[in-house]
């Protein structure tokens, strides 16, 4: 998983997405309301890829 990771220094240590202060906890709340890849990059985070949401579910 090089697109996750955890810094002590970023968002009190919660696992984020490389190179951003998005936690992985937020895309999976965003999936798990129904919304699809496509949504959640066009809507809320159009510089994520669908590798980094895919990497979220694990």
């Amino acid at each position: 998983m090089d697109r996750i990771e955890v810094n002590p220094d970023i968002c009190h240590a919660q696992p984020c997405i490389k190179g951003t202060r998005i936690m992985v906890y937020l895309v999976i709340e965003l999936l798990e309301s129904g919304l699809t890849t496509r949504d959640i990059i066009r809507d809320y985070y159009p510089d994520l890829t669908e590798e980094d949401i895919k990497q979220c579910l694990h």
